[in-house]
């Protein structure tokens, strides 16, 4: 996976983060955020697509893979989305890129969210896979949606109760949750899956990512909350699976157009893997859309 990409480590905020990069220097800079349970191995298939014409650069989120995970706290504030956002702000940063494109899938994406919510100067536009915003799902819970994401009410449960229930069985765990929103099938290549248990089975990657929702269902809504009325400046194309929980249950972009200015989007012929299941029409719609939605140069003034 990912022939030609530097794997290196990068200081985010407080969080060593691992990353993936390649493309041509000078190019305009992509960061392409993962999802749960997984790592930056899930763009293995996207990532060399538009690494022709883009900086790429795949994160670990912090808690995740190899990426450092730092304590949390009762408020679980190391795993909110705006500390997780800050990672990668400062991530681009020690890279040089003070604005850059966002493309993100499942929990990568809750974190562009907040990343395009707190710095709207570093985010030029957002591609977003199959979320709604948090807030409204958690508001809009219906009996289908929690039968469907069962894993967003188990995960919140307070600590040890989840995470001893996980490390009885890590891989059963990951294949139950993961497998199931495939509709039974397997998306994942052998050394993608290969690489997404051997994160998952270290204790720590299970507190942490318990801890990302924890903070999901917490800090995470109360910043939401205190940002009412403010909306994503950037555009925003939202794609998501028709074979998945945001269609079943959710409107999209209803959901979307009340928490961005300028939003796109439509469900694709996908499960929740959609990167992995369908890479090349993922690849192209996001090539697409950064290239009727480029990087401006800021004028400076004399």
């Amino acid at each position: 996976m990912f022939k030609d990409f530097v794997n290196e480590r990068i200081e985010g905020d407080g969080a060593t983060l691992f990353v993936r990069r390649a493309g041509p220097e000078g190019a305009p800079p992509i960061v392409l955020l993962h999802g749960y349970p997984q790592t930056s191995a899930m763009w293995h298939r996207v990532a060399p697509i538009l690494a022709h014409s883009y900086q790429v650069i795949c994160p670990d989120l912090r808690g995740y893979g190899e990426s450092e995970k730092p304590p949390s706290d009762a408020s679980h504030f190391p795993y909110s989305k705006r500390a997780m956002a800050q990672d990668i702000v400062n991530m681009m940063r020690r890279l040089g890129h003070d604005r850059f494109l966002v493309g993100a899938h499942d929990r990568g994406a809750r974190v562009a969210h907040r990343l395009g919510l707190d710095h709207p100067d570093s985010v030029e536009a957002m591609v977003l896979l199959d979320i709604a915003p948090t807030r409204e799902m958690y508001a809009g819970t219906s009996a289908d949606f929690a039968q469907i994401y069962w894993h967003w009410f188990f995960l919140t449960q307070p600590h040890p109760l989840p995470e001893q229930m996980i490390m009885a069985d890590p891989e059963a765990f990951w294949k139950l949750k993961c497998l199931n929103q495939a509709h039974g099938r397997n998306p994942f290549s052998p050394a993608a899956l290969a690489e997404y248990l051997a994160a998952f089975k270290r204790p720590d990657t299970i507190h942490s990512s318990c801890e990302d929702y924890r903070a999901a269902a917490s800090i995470d809504i109360k910043h939401d909350d205190a940002d009412e009325g403010k909306k994503l400046a950037m555009p925003v194309l939202a794609l998501w699976a028709k074979f998945g929980v945001i269609e079943t249950c959710f409107n999209a972009l209803e959901l979307w157009r009340q928490r961005a200015h300028r939003v796109e989007g439509e469900a694709l012929e996908a499960t929740h893997y959609m990167a992995e299941e369908i890479p090349q029409e993922v690849a192209m719609r996001i090539l697409d859309f950064f290239s009727r939605n480029p990087i401006l140069k800021k004028e400076t003034t004399q």
